[in-house]
């Protein structure tokens, strides 16, 4: 059994970590509202901005002059999956779900005889690719020392998507993020960004007629950029919101087992020192007997 002073000093410990992730739950919760407010209000612009992208992709499907960002270039051959994970752990298995879901894509991807390719964002899943899969990352993108997240920060991401695109280096791209649904729940998605994904089969968007100006080419040249960087955005408020509940049931959970040990660990200490106790009296009463 441990002596007294070796238990002292593991309560002590435990108790000071028990206060360490006791703070990081209050913390997280702070942040958990904050983050679920921009998350929420993304969604209806995300959204309504996809039913659109998938409208005119629809139509300009069999147009050879449609804008390759919205139809593609008509090759399957290359995948480029950008994986949003967070930048810190601590939050359970909210990162590591999406780096299963990643390994998942990637060898279902290669089965079928495409190449795949990876553009992280988030510090942690960076690393987690770089162990096992360097040789196909494309680029990594983080935020740390950020306070809090800007469109132009999504704006950067799909420039270096944009710019690869052009360069050849892949053929489609896929948004592969954690969508917030609860405090308890954070569900995987997957979000076709080259090209447009194709209307939901119970997408009821009517097919209204417009008139542009100047034309739609140079409304398309700005408006697709805008899409992409609209889409990330959204995924990017999703992740963050999905992070801070994940990192707020994770210390929470922390918090209650670091209770449980000290339980235990102060039983442990109590018998002890009642054992150490009783043994001194014992040695009390012999000493006193063989007197």
């Amino acid at each position: 059994m441990p002596s007294l002073k070796a238990l002292r000093t593991r309560i002590n410990s435990v108790k000071s970590t028990q206060k360490i992730t006791s703070a990081m739950k209050m913390v997280a919760a702070a942040k958990l509202r904050r983050a679920q407010s921009q998350a929420e209000a993304s969604r209806p612009y995300a959204r309504r901005m996809g039913q659109m992208m998938s409208a005119l992709a629809a139509g300009a499907a069999t147009d050879p002059n449609a804008p390759k960002l919205l139809v593609g270039n008509g090759s399957e051959k290359t995948h480029l999956l950008v994986a949003v994970t967070a930048d810190r752990g601590l939050a359970g298995a909210f990162n590591s779900q999406i780096g299963r879901a990643v390994r998942a894509k990637v060898q279902a991807l290669q089965a079928e005889g495409k190449t795949v390719k990876l553009l992280a964002v988030g510090r942690k899943g960076n690393d987690y690719f770089r162990r096992e899969m360097a040789d196909q990352i494309l680029g990594a993108k983080n935020f740390i020392g950020k306070k809090t997240l800007e469109f132009t920060d999504a704006e950067a991401i799909s420039t270096m998507i944009i710019e690869a695109f052009e360069a050849g280096k892949f053929d489609k791209a896929t948004l592969i993020f954690n969508r917030f649904n609860s405090v308890m729940s954070q569900t995987v998605n997957e979000l076709p960004l080259i090209p447009a994904a194709p209307p939901k089969a119970n997408d009821n968007t009517p097919a209204e007629a417009y008139e542009i100006e100047p034309d739609d080419g140079t409304l398309l040249d700005r408006l697709l950029p805008r899409n992409l960087a609209v889409q990330i955005y959204a995924a990017l408020l999703e992740n963050a919101a999905g992070f801070y509940a994940a990192q707020m049931t994770a210390m929470d959970n922390a918090t209650k087992n670091a209770g449980d040990m000290i339980k235990k660990l102060s039983l442990n200490y109590n018998r002890a020192r009642q054992a150490n106790i009783t043994r001194e009296l014992i040695e009390i009463i012999s000493g006193a007997e063989a007197l």
